[in-house]
């Protein structure tokens, strides 16, 4: 195929076809399929018959057939003809644009679908309506996303927050191996001597090895409205891993109008999911009162709130509450999202007072979530996405 005939073909693709494309390219084989399939979900065709709108209505521009067996055929057609990434798309915007939302009530179509965060999201909104017969593969779906986040996370997260508890434990009379080098320089700077060219350390910095008792308290409070899906699922996959560190004792709380303490559950990420109910209002102030109520130490705890920030409770209180645990010597850090989409919508004039009391709001995504909380573990300052920087 020339460079010219190449070029049609991918018009023809991306513009869909119809007398309006202009390409004059048609299409066979396997770039028909691909065309059917994308033309099923986001074509401007007449609906089949049947098939039922996002809200139960009978218009809509495009569809899948009225039956689960011909949208379990997409859902390998999709499968087949674009990598993973671009199917998990695919598949969420069918459920947003067409309404499948009920049919991932059927095994047989959960079998059929492509696990990734957002269908766990979407599962666990369902979770309350799912007949028993689906439950079982529900859950399996979930284990199987949570498993390859583990995976993925696990390590690097584990590793990063050891190095900031070692960090954090100081000591002035460091062995050998334990000396903090880089800080040691620094801080005998004024004891170079140009003709040896070299620094006598009068004072060696170190830090000593983390204990195997408990040496920060970390509380996660998260937000379980319908729009922190995506954060749920990272933060309880996170919470499972802080929960399985010696040093760090950890909480997890999550809320809507009501608080719900899922300490109990950090053995299994996937317990912790199904213990959400996901949708419903919010009341950050309520949650706060419970947390702040369990401090016990507060030198040494880390409270993350993941929350839009979006207030149904009394705000005065909320942000009394935020500076009250500063003041009294606890890290506090909010994020608006722990996700992989960036800032969410969120209440700004919130975000803004929160970062006037010290504790600025921002989103943050898996990969630098052990960053920040080892930062919040040795009291530095929180390692922020630059807002201007490409996703």
């Amino acid at each position: 195929m020339s460079g010219h005939d190449e070029r049609l073909r991918r018009w023809r693709m991306v513009l869909g076809g119809g007398e309006a494309d202009g390409t004059g390219c048609s299409l066979g084989g396997t770039d028909a399929a691909m065309d059917g399939a994308l033309n099923a979900l986001y074509g401007q065709g007449p609906k089949p018959s049947g098939a039922p709108g996002p809200s139960g209505g009978r218009e809509r521009s495009a569809g899948l057939g009225g039956s689960a067996p011909s949208v379990a055929r997409w859902l390998g057609d999709i499968r087949t003809y674009f990598p993973s990434p671009v199917v998990q798309v695919m598949q969420r915007d069918a459920i947003d644009r067409l309404g499948l939302s009920t049919l991932l009530l059927e095994p047989e179509m959960l079998e059929a679908v492509e696990a990734d965060v957002h269908l766990v999201g979407t599962l666990l909104s369902l979770h309350k309506a799912m007949p028993e017969t689906t439950k079982e593969t529900a859950r399996a779906v979930v284990r199987k996303v949570v498993d390859d986040l583990e995976k993925r996370l696990a390590t690097r997260a584990r590793a990063t927050l050891t190095g900031a508890l070692d960090r954090s434990a100081r000591i002035s009379r460091p062995r050998h191996r334990d000396i903090d080098w880089d800080r040691t320089i620094r801080a005998n700077l004024k004891n170079y001597l140009p003709d040896h060219r070299t620094v006598v350390p009068e004072r060696l910095i170190g830090h000593g090895r983390s204990a195997r008792s408990v040496q920060k308290d970390v509380v996660l409070c998260i937000d379980q409205s319908g729009s922190m899906a995506a954060s749920v699922v990272y933060a309880s996959v996170f919470g499972a891993v802080l929960a399985s560190m010696r040093s760090i004792a950890t909480r997890l709380v999550v809320f809507d109008t009501a608080v719900v303490d899922l300490t109990d559950r950090l053995d299994d990420p996937v317990d912790v999911l199904f213990g959400t109910r996901l949708g419903g209002g919010t009341d950050i102030n309520r949650a706060l009162a419970y947390c702040q109520a369990r401090i016990t130490r507060p030198a040494d705890t880390v409270v993350v709130l993941i929350s839009d920030l979006y207030e149904g409770g009394i705000r005065d209180e909320m942000l009394k509450r935020v500076a009250a645990m500063k003041t009294a010597g606890v890290q506090f850090v909010t994020l608006l999202a722990l996700s992989d989409e960036g800032a969410p919508a969120y209440d700004r004039e919130h975000a803004a007072a929160l970062a006037a009391l010290g504790a600025p709001a921002f989103a943050c995504t898996p990969d630098l979530f052990p960053e920040v909380m080892a930062a919040a573990i040795e009291k530095r300052p929180l390692p922020q996405p630059d807002p201007a920087a490409p996703r």
